[in-house]
């Protein structure tokens, strides 16, 4: 298991790397964001832990460059000493699958990526999905929209996965929570943060609700093609 950690604090990053190499991982690293950006775009890693603050290029620009200009899937946690929900936001928005806030336990870290592999590892050989114009191959995690193609994350892979296999039918909270993220302690705005980010992306670019909420029950999605 390869991990890459890009982060600009060196007592930080040593701390990480020595930790997940203890973990039985490796880590290559980098201090600043065009030495990351360049590692993430021209080699493997099965996950990338990204720091928000960096010299050269950010976090979240790093990570919109990832996704949009490299369409690089690798899942991506990132660290920040912010923790308002509008950098939650941010961050998902831009193609992060989690968002821990600093200062935080290395165990905790270790959980969550250890979580964050599973789910992006966890897809059905060949299957495609469709609801209305929208379609998710879960095996490649390519997502259209009609003839639009969609970028989003793992993690909102899975929430949609969820979601589409029910449609038109409602999910409850607890079942999607559990679907995504198993039996890992979650915060209790991650996944109202996750489905805000993903209605951005398939729903608000087209001008259709198709991704429904039932107020404190759960989501649903429907066909608003028709």
């Amino acid at each position: 298991m390869k991990i890459l950690l890009i982060e600009d604090n060196p007592d930080i990053l040593k701390n990480l790397s020595e930790y997940f190499n203890a973990c039985g991982y490796i880590t290559d690293c980098a201090e600043d964001g065009l030495t990351g950006l360049h590692l993430a775009a021209t080699q493997d890693f099965d996950l990338i832990i990204l720091d928000l603050m960096l010299p050269g290029i950010d976090g979240i620009t790093l990570c919109r460059r990832l996704r949009t200009d490299a369409q690089n899937q690798t899942p991506i946690i990132m660290l920040t000493a912010r923790d308002r929900i509008e950098d939650k936001l941010e961050g998902f928005e831009a193609g992060a699958d989690d968002y821990l806030v600093k200062p935080f336990d290395l165990s905790e870290l270790k959980a969550r990526l250890e979580a964050v592999i599973k789910r992006s590892r966890n897809v059905q050989d060949g299957a495609i999905l469709k609801s209305g114009d929208l379609i998710l191959n879960t095996r490649t995690l390519e997502l259209h929209r009609g003839d639009n193609p969609i970028k989003v994350g793992p993690t909102a892979i899975k929430i949609l996965e969820c979601l589409m296999r029910a449609s038109p039918d409602l999910v409850k909270k607890g079942i999607l929570e559990e679907f995504v993220w198993g039996d890992t302690l979650l915060e209790s705005d991650v996944l109202r943060v996750h489905i805000h980010s993903l209605r951005q992306a398939i729903d608000k670019p087209f001008n259709l609700n198709s991704l429904l909420t039932v107020s404190r029950v759960g989501y649903r999605l429907v066909d608003s093609s028709k």
